[in-house]
C-alpha cells in the first residue's frame, strides 16, 4: 500500500470540499462575467454604497472591473484546481492532497486578509473569514487522514 494513502475520508467531507471549491468557482465567475454587479458589491462591502466606485469616473471604474476579472479568473482557476484534487487524491485518502488544500486555503488567507486589515480594508477581512470558514470544517475533521 502507498504510503501517501492510508484511509479515505468520509464521503461527507468530501462532498462539503467539492462544494466549497464549486463556490470558489461561481464567486470568480460572477466576477468576470458581471462587472458591475461585482463592482457595486465590494463597493457597497468597504464603501456601505453600492456605486461610490462609479463616482471616480469611467476609466477608474473599468480598471476595478479588470482588476475583478483578473482576481475572478485567478479564483476560478484556483477553484478547478481545489475541486480536482478534493474529488481525486482528497477522495482517496492523499495526506499530500490534504495539505496541498490546507496550504493553498492557508496561504490565500493570510496574505489577502493580512493585507486587507493592515490597508484599512476590514471589511474584505470579514468576506475573507467567510470563505475560510468554508474550508476549516473539513479540513480539521480530516487533519489526521493519511497517517
Amino acid at each position: 500500500m502507498n504510503r501517501d494513502i492510508a484511509c479515505r475520508p468520509p464521503r461527507f467531507w468530501v462532498r462539503w470540499l467539492l462544494a466549497a471549491s464549486a463556490l470558489v468557482i461561481l464567486f470568480g465567475m460572477v466576477m468576470v462575467i458581471a462587472p458591475g454587479l461585482t463592482r457595486r458589491g465590494f463597493s457597497l462591502l468597504v464603501f456601505g454604497s453600492p456605486g461610490h466606485i462609479d463616482r471616480f469616473g469611467v476609466e477608474a471604474a473599468g480598471y476595478v472591473s479588470l482588476a475583478h476579472a483578473v482576481i475572478g479568473g485567478v479564483l476560478v482557476g484556483w477553484g478547478c484546481a481545489l475541486f480536482h484534487v478534493s474529488r481525486t487524491l482528497f477522495a482517496q485518502g492523499s495526506r499530500d492532497a490534504w495539505a496541498l488544500v490546507a496550504v493553498s486555503v492557508g496561504a490565500w488567507f493570510v496574505v489577502d486578509t493580512s493585507y486587507s486589515v493592515w490597508s484599512g480594508y476590514w471589511q474584505n477581512a470579514l468576506l475573507n473569514a467567510g470563505f475560510l470558514m468554508l474550508f476549516v470544517p473539513p479540513l480539521w475533521a480530516t487533519r489526521g487522514m493519511g497517517r
